[in-house]
């Protein structure tokens, strides 16, 4: 047995006795009356936006070599279990818990969802109960991490990144959604407006994709020059499209009500999606490429990402340009990066780190009555201020909870593990048949293939 798989299953059996042990404690406070018409479209947002994490293993696993499919996947998979005990145990009481100096919520108001019960709260959950409210944040909690792992795709160690999420998730995530989310939180105060995320996150994922970049370093295989080959293009068109499907939960969801912002929020997130999928393309044809599956895919990705920010504070006119904006400034930056030294093996900070800044500050610019189309800049010049600290919070605390993790957990497999492939060396599993494999693994690791039919 391998003692080092102790210590996380020594804690999950602390956390379930503790479940056990620990009353449950009544609602502090209390809010009106519940709303069944918005009990019934948060449940069912909050669904959905779950479902786009598998779409994201999808989206994901299609794009990596084949030897890398089954971990690629389950590395976003694997988040909906961790982040959700995390979520429950503390991770929901940093994030929305009573504010200390609008930095971060007290680790005990929440603490084993205590006080998260049927009843609304005033300020987080005005008509529906607060324990489907804390669900819904969680579906937010769970993707934003696995979003991270497109970066250091092909070359990652599973228990070092499982350390790496739940640091990440307490230290990064959790603080952020309660600078931006939380009533008291400072950039909340500041008017800073993130309707679903482009700063909490998708510039979170995008800065820390970056410092993991740095950290882990390039592939192995990748300074080789063997071709980066797609292992499934259409593993990649149903994961975009599960998570276009999830997304309307991610935006419209946000509204959490069932309500004429929510219908605005659904409307501007399809056609922002649509803008940046066929401006994806498009320019990849005035470059001189084919318009590509994989291209249509990135794009309608990044259109995504941009509108979030801004999904409630706009028109549905407003979203064809940011969707055409992103989309032409996240394909650049990729361009560049696939030029440069930078080993970001799936894109992630072009995507989602430049898609959620240009989300952001295009919410500077048309949020409805407060953007700088109306004659104010208050907003717009906040918003690039938010840009900044978010970028550098999460930046750099990333990069030192990656420097932390590999001293307790190293993060990079070994050289001979990368070229073997993530599936086999940590998983003992392959999308291969045993006549592809070019040879037995040299640790002794053999894939678990489906048992043949008589």
């Amino acid at each position: 047995m391998k003692q080092n798989w102790f210590i996380p299953f020594g804690l999950l059996a602390a956390v379930a006795v503790a479940a056990v042990l620990l009353p449950a404690a009544k609602p502090a406070i209390k809010g009106g009356p519940i709303n069944t018409g918005d009990v019934a479209w948060m449940l069912t947002a909050t669904g959905l936006v779950l479902l786009m994490t598998p779409g994201l293993s999808f989206f994901y696993g299609g794009m990596v070599r084949v030897r890398n499919v089954i971990s690629t996947m389950l590395q976003s998979f694997i988040a909906m279990g961790v982040i959700s005990i995390l979520w429950i145990v503390v991770g929901f009481s940093l994030a929305f818990g009573d504010s200390v100096g609008g930095l971060f919520g007290h680790p005990l108001t929440f603490f084993m969802f205590s006080r998260v019960g049927g009843a609304t709260h005033p300020d987080l959950s005005p008509t529906i109960p607060l324990v489907l409210f804390a669900l819904f944040q969680l579906k937010f909690a769970i993707i934003t991490p696995a979003l991270i792992t497109g970066s250091f795709a092909e070359r990652v160690r599973f228990s070092g990144y499982l350390l790496f999420i739940c640091l990440f998730s307490l230290f990064i995530y959790s603080p952020l959604a309660h600078w931006t989310w939380h009533p008291n939180g400072f950039l909340h105060k500041m008017n800073v407006l993130d309707f679903a995320g482009g700063t909490v996150v998708h510039m979170s994922a995008g800065f820390a994709a970056l410092a993991g970049a740095l950290v882990l370093g390039r592939r192995k295989v990748h300074i080789a020059s063997e071709p980066h080959v797609p292992a499934n293009i259409p593993f990649v068109v149903l994961g975009t499209g599960m998570l276009w499907f999830g997304w309307f939960g991610f935006n419209a969801g946000s509204a959490l009500a069932a309500s004429e912002t929510a219908v605005m929020a659904f409307a501007t997130t399809n056609t922002a999606s649509a803008a940046a999928m066929l401006s994806w393309i498009f320019f990849d044809a005035m470059r001189g490429l084919k318009p590509s599956a994989l291209g249509a895919c990135i794009g309608a990705v990044v259109g995504l990402v941009a509108v979030t920010p801004a999904a409630g504070y706009i028109t549905v006119g407003h979203s064809i340009l940011i969707g055409v904006a992103a989309s032409v400034v996240c394909n650049c930056v990729a361009r560049w990066k696939s030029k440069s030294t930078l080993d970001d093996t799936l894109d992630v900070f072009p995507c989602h780190g430049v898609g959620g800044m240009v989300g952001t500050i295009a919410t500077g610019i048309f949020a409805h009555e407060v953007g700088l189309i109306y004659g104010t800049h208050k907003v717009f010049l906040n918003h690039l201020l938010a840009i900044v600290i978010v970028g550098a919070y999460t930046f750099f605390g990333s990069y030192l909870l990656y420097k932390i993790t590999d001293k307790i957990i190293p993060l990079r497999v070994s050289e001979e593990q990368e070229e073997l492939g993530l599936d086999i060396s940590q998983h003992g599993e392959s999308v291969e048949q045993p006549s592809q494999l070019a040879q037995e693994p040299s640790n002794g690791i053999k894939p678990r293939m489906p048992a043949e039919t008589a």
